[in-house]
């Protein structure tokens, strides 16, 4: 392949959004029928100024999280599970059955466990030695609508 080169770099968001596009593409022609995916954020704010967040996305009957953030002064209080509930209202709504997380051990992978989901894989050694990469699942059909609090 004559004239093909190779560009190493760090983050690039022109990339991602290159890679996004064309994605979405292969996954529409995949799944007629079904809507494409659409993120879902929920961002919880005091006095304007953001104490905890989590960005995730809803496809079909799955709803992903990729990331959630709580300040330090404001962890166990509660507001994990509010986001968590939020999210999970939200995904019901948009008509997810289960949804998917991953959390390595050194974060919080046993919150997710108290609020109902089930570990599936487990990566050892996942950054480094002594931590593992916890991948957990939820039914969200079965689970009851969530109550988010005010």
């Amino acid at each position: 392949m004559l004239g093909i080169t190779t560009a190493i770099g760090a983050a690039d968001a022109a990339l991602d959004q290159r890679l996004s596009d064309e994605l979405d593409a292969v996954n529409a022609a995949a799944t007629p029928g079904v809507a494409p995916a659409e993120e879902l954020t929920v961002r919880l704010e005091d006095d304007g100024r953001m104490v905890a967040g989590l960005s995730g996305w809803t496809w079909g009957e799955g709803a992903g999280i990729g990331m959630v953030w709580v300040a330090e002064e404001h962890r166990a209080t509660g507001l994990g599970s509010r986001l968590l509930e939020a999210f999970e209202q939200e995904a019901r709504r948009r008509g997810c059955i289960r949804a998917f997380v991953t959390s390595f051990t050194f974060q919080a992978p046993q919150f997710y466990e108290r609020h109902g989901y089930r570990e599936i894989f487990r990566w050892d050694g996942v950054p480094a030695a002594g931590s593992d990469d916890v991948h957990l699942r939820k039914d969200l059909s079965t689970s009851g609508s969530s109550r988010v609090l005010g």
